[in-house]
């Protein structure tokens, strides 16, 4: 058996879940992190979990050609792959969900996941963000440890910028109770708008005076708001047609700008043309609203968040009347609806569709579901309860949203067989 500190010498197998990689130790299974796949490595282990070792790559004995440079501390909220060549992260994140199909759902998909790429910079929209002592930053992998945001290449220079302003105001005004805070931003970063997270009162003035930092275009907390609490993002999805949704900052959106337009448009061109969809956990109304737009449909879209649920009520209220706005659980909603609908669309937590949901959406006998994942393991899961019930996998895509880090977001289309 394997033990804690012991240096071992490793042939790396294939990807796995989560982000590191496959190896064997007579048989017994090694997750290694920092290594590609083909390369031989020696690795130092960290901690044995239910018979599966946990090792860190400590040397690469014989490098693949796809090993770069990692930016910055990969270990740093979201650089796990950076030490990976770009375009070989999406063949391996194509072969993740594959894999996850196979060994999780027992199924074979009709064709290899095609990963659409992202730009690696500046692509991230939303984030939460931690404030310990004279740090703010992201979490180090693991750890509670506060890491800069500005080496993972994720945020916009300009969002560092004003991000380094609100930390040196905040240490300024001795506003020790703020731990957290929420950033979010548009599409062009014309809003950007921050939620302070504090375990004590901030007054209103320290409140107006963090909000007339540069590049901030709001300030929000639970003892108020300065500025604006919402950013409004404007779309023109693939026929041209123009789509503006307002958000909250605490309120659920995907978070790649550079990938928003390209996932929404495939999912409306995914949906029937006739008949009514059914939008499940909706968010603000993204796909709602833009099938609304540009396909003319009407929409019934369903989300149980407070703030996502009244962002979604207006944005459905501004698409001039073809969506029904209905802020109730999935769970709840499905639990009596009585509807004809051409497609569902599902886009649930990480954690998946519940069993009651699924149980739900399966009764409404949709000839058409959409299912947007961010998580493999739930959506192979999910899958294989869809096609038991007598649903066919057409297609399966995936848009990396989360460039150098070992999440995807994957597609899948059904009909009903």
């Amino acid at each position: 058996m394997l033990k804690p500190g012991e240096a071992i010498p490793l042939t790396i197998d294939s990807p796995a879940a989560g982000g590191r990689m496959l190896a064997r130790v007579n048989g017994q299974v090694v997750l290694v992190a920092g290594a590609i796949p083909g390369e031989r490595v020696i690795a130092r282990v960290d901690h044995v979990s239910r018979g599966v070792v946990f090792a860190d790559t400590l040397d690469v004995n014989a490098p693949s050609p796809d090993r770069r440079q990692p930016f910055g501390d990969p270990l740093c909220g979201g650089g796990v792959y950076s030490h990976i060549a770009y375009s070989r992260q999406l063949q391996i994140k194509g072969q993740i969900i594959a894999d996850a199909f196979r060994r999780i759902g027992r199924l074979e998909l009709p064709a290899p996941v095609r990963v659409a790429p992202s730009p690696e910079d500046g692509y991230r929209m939303r984030a939460r963000l931690h404030v310990r002592g004279a740090r703010l930053g992201f979490f180090r992998e693991s750890t509670h440890d506060v890491c800069d945001a500005r080496v993972t290449r994720q945020l916009l220079l300009p969002t560092c910028d004003a991000l380094d302003r609100l930390g040196a105001a905040i240490r300024s005004a001795g506003l020790e109770a703020i731990r957290e805070i929420d950033l979010s931003e548009n599409v062009d970063a014309s809003d950007r708008v921050v939620h302070l997270d504090a375990a004590a009162t901030i007054d209103a003035a320290a409140i107006e005076r963090l909000a007339a930092i540069d590049g901030l275009t709001g300030v929000a907390s639970a003892f108020g708001v300065c500025g604006n609490a919402y950013v409004t993002d404007r779309l023109t999805l693939g026929d041209g047609a123009p789509v503006a949704l307002r958000r909250h900052v605490l309120a659920f959106f995907q978070g790649n700008r550079h990938l928003l337009g390209h996932l929404v448009t495939h999912v409306i061109d995914q949906a029937r043309a006739e008949g009514e969809v059914v939008d499940l956990y909706a968010g603000v109304g993204v796909f709602a609203v833009s099938l609304a737009a540009s396909r003319g449909v009407r929409v019934t879209a369903v989300e149980g968040d407070r703030y996502a649920a009244a962002d979604l009520a207006a944005n459905a209220e501004a698409a001039g009347g073809s969506i029904v706005a209905v802020h109730q659980s999935v769970e709840h909603f499905l639990e009596s609806a009585d509807l004809r609908a051409g497609t569902i669309i599902v886009d649930p937590p990480r954690t998946g569709l519940s069993r009651e949901a699924l149980n739900g959406a399966l009764r409404l006998d949709a000839p058409r579901v959409i299912y947007v994942s961010c998580d493999v393991a739930t959506l192979a899961r999910d899958v294989r309860r869809m096609v038991d019930a007598g649903y066919t996998i057409d297609r399966a895509d995936a848009f990396d949203l989360f460039p150098n880090t070992p999440h995807v977001e994957t597609v899948v289309v059904f009909t009903r067989r």
